[in-house]
């Protein structure tokens, strides 16, 4: 693996654990896509670093589990705003 793909996924994953941001918010945020950021946390992090790739798929898993409830609000709101 390249340096500087390392480096993307040691500072994505650090980014991640202090924020607790979605993937589509950490893609934003680095200028790389939602499916470069979900294969550097999920198939190449644990290759780097073990445990740091826990603890990011714990909340991997925690945005997954709301991830309904965002997008809930996101409708809510769209169709709030329209109204007016």
């Amino acid at each position: 693996m390249q340096d500087y793909i390392e480096q993307r996924i040691l500072e994505v994953s650090n980014y991640m654990l202090e924020t607790g941001a979605t993937v589509r918010h950490v893609a934003r945020v680095f200028g790389v896509s939602k499916s470069t950021v979900h294969k550097d946390l999920t198939e190449r992090l644990p290759h780097i670093n073990r445990f740091i790739a826990r603890e990011v798929k714990l909340i991997l898993d925690k945005n997954k589990a709301e991830r309904h409830l965002r997008g809930g609000e996101a409708t809510r709101k769209k169709y709030l705003t329209e109204e007016k």
